[in-house]
């Protein structure tokens, strides 16, 4: 038997682990969900934006570009990206045009919202306007801010077939100067009348007439009540040309009184057709931009029924 004992040798086999994955997919991962997320907040926040505002913008980064190829707003309006070529034959969409015109157009808007809201405000608190309210209309229109003073069957604006104002008239008006005279923007008014004829038809005074001189009875008010006379752009008398309710030309509510506060480019619009002679400003067609019904809502009030029906 031998001494010698065996000598036992184990062997361990060692496994390879894999090499790690580099971290460039995870990075590449997460560039791709932040672009992802970024893209659908600007879709988001593109579909809050109204469709005016939503232009302007556009208008605005595209100038910067035709100014760098062409060197300023006189430039060629070809769509093509290669400067150079033949000239456009498309004139000029914006003659006139200058880099601030369209962000002091958009602070103009601003200005004219926030002047809604705190006349929307003064009525919900006046205890004048407070009573009136049903006899107000407020609206934004492409020409700036309307304000409507509509007549009722139980409490007419002025004494029947003429100019004079009434009391509660008065105190309207006058409670409303103020915060016109604050803005800077002038003002279009314009006398509205029913269908209804006088007995003598219109061969020596006429709604014409009428119209005419009950816009400048409000215009007259408003300036006793503190609006600077300089404040006042134009006064029209526009008969019954702009019914307030189509269908029921006599109703009472047709009668009325609008106040237009012209934003900037609606009187810019308006200066350049006067120094040309032109005639294409349509007072009717700003008047009537608002089509059906007419309800009026008051922040902080319940909202109102239609305004339209005439009231016994």
């Amino acid at each position: 038997m031998s001494n010698h004992k065996d000598r036992v040798i184990i062997r361990r086999k060692k496994m390879a682990h894999a090499e790690h994955h580099g971290g460039s997919w995870k990075i590449a991962y997460a560039d791709f969900m932040t672009a992802m997320m970024a893209f659908f907040l600007v879709m988001w926040i593109l579909s809050l934006v109204p469709k005016q505002d939503l232009k302007e913008i556009a208008d605005y980064f595209r100038m910067p570009l035709m100014d760098a190829v062409s060197g300023g707003y006189q430039a060629d309006y070809s769509r093509s990206v290669i400067p150079g070529g033949q000239p456009s034959l498309v004139p000029n969409p914006h003659p006139g045009a200058n880099p601030g015109q369209a962000a002091d157009d958009r602070l103009d808007v601003e200005r004219l919202e926030d002047l809604k809201s705190a006349l929307e405000e003064l009525i919900r608190i006046d205890p004048v306007l407070k009573e009136f309210r049903p006899q107000l209309l407020l609206d934004m229109t492409q020409d700036g801010l309307r304000i409507q003073i509509i007549d009722r069957q139980s409490r007419p604006m002025f004494s029947t077939g003429s100019a004079h104002v009434q009391i509660y008239m008065r105190a309207i008006l006058r409670s409303l100067s103020s915060s016109l005279n604050e803005m800077p923007n002038r003002i279009l008014i314009s006398g509205h009348t029913d269908s209804l004829q006088y007995a003598s038809g219109e061969r020596l005074y006429s709604n014409w007439e009428l119209s005419a001189d009950r816009a400048n009875a409000a215009r007259q008010e408003l300036v006793a009540g503190g609006l600077a006379e300089a404040k006042v752009k134009q006064v029209v008398g526009l008969a019954d040309s702009v019914s307030l309710v189509k269908d029921n030309p006599a109703a009472a509510v047709n009668r009325r009184i609008s106040l237009l506060v012209l934003n900037s480019r609606a009187e810019r619009r308006m200066d350049e057709q006067a120094a040309s002679g032109s005639q294409e400003f349509d007072l009717r067609e700003a008047m009537q931009e608002t089509e059906g019904p007419i309800s009026i809502h008051i922040p902080g009030l319940p909202e109102m029924p239609s305004a339209l029906p005439v009231v016994p």
